[in-house]
């Protein structure tokens, strides 16, 4: 027997039980990441103490998680949507 016959996914959307293999499902990855442009700096910015900045922004990340972190930068995950699920949600992914 096929153990990849035997594995079942879920739909994200509805729930729908997903079979490998029987063409029924759709994989979708969603890759999302913080503004990639250099900061806008003006002329009254040259004029910070740059080590208060720094302090200030370590005291705002104090209490956060790794994983919060990374979430403020980089966030990739992969979805299965089965066929119906996946006509609506192309259409309209923030839907």
């Amino acid at each position: 027997m096929n153990e990849e016959k035997d594995t079942h996914l879920f739909c994200h959307r509805c729930g729908g039980v997903l079979t490998p293999g029987e063409g029924n499902f759709y994989v979708a990855r969603i890759e999302a990441f913080a503004d990639p442009a250099p900061p806008n700096i003006s002329n009254e910015d040259g004029q910070l103490d740059l080590n208060e900045e720094f302090s200030k922004v370590l005291e705002e990340m104090r209490g956060l998680s790794e994983r919060e972190l990374m979430d403020q930068v980089y966030r990739c995950l992969t979805i299965h949507l089965c066929g119906l699920c996946y006509k609506v949600w192309i259409e309209n992914p923030a839907g």
